[in-house]
């Protein structure tokens, strides 16, 4: 999930630098249900207008860092400004019904993905407060690996986790790991980090739950669940390409043994049967039945929420059979322990969820939905792809989400709707997925493992193995080209 910045509480990096390069693609952010309206404001006062604002919203959040002020902030002011400009253009013209079906149609799609991701953050908070995530990395820190065989562990971890639990909260689970085996090892805690970074983004391409980016691609019908799966090969060079010349430049050695005993709270397993069971839901609403899958999802929170009641209602009589047990054995520790055991309280998982990101997310898709009706999509789609050559506007559009956010760059082909094969869908998904793995900054991964393992893990640390990084993303787009060319040939 690539627009979660604060997930760790640490501000995304400035990006001042590329504030000419952002001015020049600012239009290619739109909302996926956005249409262009019955007047052409490209060239109007109203529009440029309208365009200076977002642009102006964009380099507030990018200066996020140095002002301190969060970024949804003007992200959503300025979507209150340009649907304002185009409802007042509309009442003025006498089609003021026209505007207003745009704007609930946007809003329409914004909601569903929304409570989908709400629900997909409230499970993984759920597991995490039943310390689902610190018994896997308690495993990993006792049985003293080796630095290289840590490297390949948690990435391959972090590729395998990413599909189901996304690319962000993957990435700081590794990354926790990292760095407490190998504190102070700065030169491998980077390499480590680069690894997590690039995997858990390999992983999330190929999968609809893996990332924003392929859970929009799936609501929009474009491609169908199982086929997310074509992509795994491709996603899995990507990530071992760079991984492979990585590993070569880390000393055989092993770090101190790390012991850390966690126990799961009660009810953890269950949880994670629940998720699946969620995911599952969710399948079966858009393959089965046509409907949209967060009808699943919000039904799969109704599950966590009866699960929940019967944990708390349980939980006294839970408390009183361990504390029998623990008094038996004279455990005094675990006696104290069970003084501090709090309510399962589904709730305030829901509260724990990122909701700066969420308004943040709902700004960026007004505001573009907004430029997009007003007709700059229209200007961008046949500059990119009236050529004919979808493969180039694809393969850019994935380095593009290195610099630019990745939800943008997807919302912007979703919303254009270009004619082309099946094939270049999956090309677009699978670049969009792993073309911010290039910088630390492309990816919501890569920033918030910047904020974990500050000072180990940086821009400057990452970029000086952007070209082997490179090679994978090549690589990756190479083999799929060729694997999966079939796919090429048909549209849809």
């Amino acid at each position: 999930m690539q627009t979660l910045y604060q997930a760790i509480g640490q501000p995304r990096p400035s990006r001042r630098w590329l504030f000419l390069l952002l001015f020049a693609l600012v239009a290619i952010a739109p909302s996926a249900l956005a249409v262009t309206g019955e007047i052409d404001m490209t060239t109007s006062v109203v529009g440029l207008l309208a365009l200076g604002v977002f642009t102006l919203a964009y380099a507030l959040v990018m200066a996020e860092e140095k002002i301190h002020m969060r970024k949804s902030k003007p992200v959503l002011v300025a979507a209150g400004i340009i649907w304002g400009l185009i409802g007042f253009v509309y009442v003025q013209n006498g089609l003021s019904e026209t505007s207003e079906y745009a704007f609930r149609m946007t809003l329409l799609e914004f909601t569903e993905l929304m409570l989908f991701l709400l629900v997909a953050m409230t499970y993984i908070n759920a597991m995490e407060e039943r310390r689902v995530f610190d018994a896997l990395r308690s495993w990993m820190l006792r049985k003293g690996f080796n630095y290289r065989t840590l490297f390949w562990l948690t990435g391959g971890l972090a590729f395998v986790l990413s599909p189901v639990a996304d690319n962000l909260t993957t990435a700081l689970l590794m990354c926790a790991v990292i760095t407490k085996v190998a504190e102070g090892d700065k030169r491998f805690i980077n390499l480590a980090c680069i690894n997590i970074v690039v995997a858990a983004n390999a992983g999330g391409a190929f999968s609809p739950f893996g990332d924003i980016t392929t859970l929009m691609v799936w609501q929009a019908g474009l491609i169908q669940f199982q086929e997310f799966f074509i992509l795994f090969v491709p996603a899995l060079v990507n990530f071992l390409l760079p991984a492979a010349v990585m590993s070569l430049f880390i000393k055989n050695q092993k770090p101190a043994s790390v012991y850390e005993e966690v126990v799961l709270k009660r009810g953890a397993r269950r949880i994670i049967a629940l998720f699946l069971l969620t995911i599952a839901t969710a399948v079966a609403c858009h393959t089965l039945l046509d409907l949209p899958p967060v009808l699943g999802m919000m039904t799969g929170l109704g599950y966590l929420q009866f699960f929940g009641f019967y944990l708390r209602k349980s939980l006294p009589k839970s408390l009183a059979r361990k504390r029998e047990r623990y008094s038996r054995e004279g455990d005094n520790k675990k006696l104290e322990q069970l003084g501090s055991v709090v309510p399962f309280d589904v709730f305030n998982r829901v509260a724990r969820a990122e909701w700066d990101t969420l308004l943040f997310f709902y700004g960026v898709v007004m505001c573009v939905g907004g430029l997009g009706f007003m007709g700059y999509l229209g200007l961008l789609s046949e500059a990119l792809y009236a050529g004919g050559n979808a493969t180039f506007a694809n393969v850019v559009l994935g380095v593009v989400s290195a610099v630019v956010d990745n939800i943008p760059v997807m919302f912007a082909v979703l919303t254009m709707q270009p004619e082309m094969a099946h094939g270049q869908w999956l090309l677009i998904t699978l670049t969009a997925g792993v073309g911010g793995s290039l910088l630390s900054i492309g990816s919501a991964a890569g920033v918030a493992v910047m904020g974990q393992a500050r000072g180990s893990y940086t821009f400057m640390g990452h970029l000086r193995w952007s070209p082997v990084i490179l090679l994978g993303y090549i690589a990756s787009i190479l083999v799929h080209l060729w694997l999966n060319a079939a796919s090429f040939t048909h549209f849809g």
